[in-house]
């Protein structure tokens, strides 16, 4: 028998995906949320995790940003 699992599909540089799995891993084992690793650059992951991924990079790239001093 098949079991099929809804999840999203994420395409990404290794950094990235690097940056990803870190995520999952800091959480509990109740919350991870990486479905499968397809290789490098290639993962599903559960879809109600989609904004929380987004807003995790948003915030890492926020904080290795350079500003020119004024």
């Amino acid at each position: 028998m098949v079991n099929a699992t809804k999840g999203l599909f994420i395409s990404c540089d290794v950094p990235m995906a690097q940056f990803i799995i870190n995520m999952n891993a800091s959480l509990p084992a109740s919350q991870k949320f990486i479905i499968h690793i397809l290789d490098d650059t290639h993962m599903f992951v559960q879809p109600h995790v989609a904004e929380m991924i987004r807003s995790g990079i948003s915030d890492f790239r926020k904080q290795n940003s350079y500003e020119k001093p004024t």
